[in-house]
């Protein structure tokens, strides 16, 4: 299993961690830094969050406000291709990692954890990209033969998943006589999902479609051979019989004269009316069945969607802000404890080590995302590949002083 790249505490949390490793006359203007730092990293998002939503505009299917000029395939499509841009640099920033396409089809093939089989049409997509961000291993208990067998079942699930797909245009689908569901052709969506099985990631594809898994096709089928030979016999014996004998007769096959009654007739309608009565409730019951199937999906996604559309912005802004934060403090607080100052990989493996060792928690530690957020800050500096962070009044005065010029106008 890949070790996570995103630090599982909250922001609240790892302000209070870092403070324990300082002295109590520190803490308090670390604190006091915090504050600031946070503020510039959120102003900074808030440009990213408006470009998202500028770009997400001309295709945003939930959108309840009016364009006041008509857009055009080409702006629509630059409007894509920034929006995919700025998207996939958020994910980044957040931690999620690309779910290979190996992934995606390891989920077609593997037995999902509710017993659904879902197909899907590939083709429909003109582009798919899904992200992950936390990975376990777990395990669940399958109950099977109506709950006489049970065993256990060990599968990965992941913690969070984004989605982002495109799908091509009205041309492709007119060509293929399909009628687009709940979607519209050339349009982009997003979702944010929770607690998903990397066996079911084909649950998460808008046009999935329920199939039945070859052992339900073998009880219905089983059911349905069964029950047909008994109504056949039971009930249409006599008459199939009959009608056997005076076929034969007009094909000349045989000599002896069959004559067909009224009540002949009669049985052979009640039989036919039997046997159509049955074919109607097995095609019922395996309708049903897939009905059945369609619920457990529903019922599943409804508890994992996290967010749609415009809305997963502000969620995985949000998510990358908490990390750039995270990233910046944790470096910075160690560095402040160094007296000779730390390369980037001492800095990483102090990092690491402390997470593992004092919180029993394993992580990939971002350490060049966090130095290159410190040195644009101007909050470390670099001599010889060894990093030392500036004292706490010096780091205060500076992001002071670059909140402040965000705010000068000429």
């Amino acid at each position: 299993m890949q070790t996570a790249r995103y630090i599982p505490f909250r922001k609240h949390d790892i302000i209070t961690m870092c403070a324990k490793e300082l002295t109590k006359d520190q803490q308090t203007s670390f604190k006091q830094l915090y504050e600031l730092l946070a503020s510039l990293i959120h102003f900074q998002y808030h440009g990213t969050l408006e470009s998202l939503k500028n770009n997400y505009a001309p295709f945003d299917p939930n959108s309840d406000t009016r364009l006041i000029n008509s857009v055009t395939d080409e702006q629509k499509a630059l409007c894509q291709r920034d929006f995919a841009k700025d998207f996939a640099n958020v994910l980044n920033a957040a931690n999620f990692e690309v779910i290979t396409h190996q992934d995606l089809q390891d989920a077609l093939n593997e037995e999902s954890l509710f017993k659904v089989r879902l197909e899907v049409e590939f083709e429909d997509f003109e582009e798919v990209v899904f992200y992950r961000r936390g990975e376990s291993q777990l395990t669940e208990t399958i109950t099977s033969f109506w709950g006489l067998r049970k065993k256990p079942l060990h599968f990965t699930n992941y913690d969070r998943v984004a989605v982002f797909i495109r799908f091509k245009d009205k041309a492709y689908f007119e060509s293929k006589n399909k009628l687009p569901m709940g979607f519209e052709p050339s349009s982009t969506i997003v979702k944010l999902f929770q607690n998903v099985p990397k066996a079911d990631l084909e649950m998460l594809f808008p046009n999935s479609e329920v199939r039945m898994r070859p052992i339900d096709k073998v009880i219905i089928g089983s059911s349905a051979l069964i029950g047909g030979a008994v109504v056949l016999v039971t009930k249409l014996g006599a008459s199939l019989l009959l009608l056997f004998a005076l076929f034969t007769f007009w094909g000349g096959f045989s000599d002896k004269a069959v004559t067909m009654t009224q009540q002949h007739f009669i049985t052979l309608a009640i039989g036919i009316g039997v046997f159509g009565s049955f074919v109607f409730k097995e095609w019922s019951k395996f309708k049903n069945r897939k009905i059945k199937f369609m619920k457990a999906l529903s019922d599943n996604l409804y508890f994992k969607n996290l967010d749609n559309n415009a809305g997963v912005f502000h969620t995985l802004i949000d998510a990358a802000e908490e990390e750039d934060i995270k990233e910046a403090l944790l470096a910075y607080s160690f560095l402040l404890k160094s007296k000779n100052g730390l390369s980037a990989h001492a800095l990483d493996e102090q990092i690491e080590t402390w997470f593992k060792s004092k919180y029993q928690c394993e992580l990939d530690f971002e350490i060049s995302d966090a130095l290159e957020k410190l040195e644009r800050m101007h909050l470390v500096t670099c001599t010889n590949t060894l990093y030392n962070a500036v004292n706490l009044e010096r780091a205060k005065a500076i992001l002071d002083e670059r909140w402040d010029s965000l705010f000068q106008y000429n």
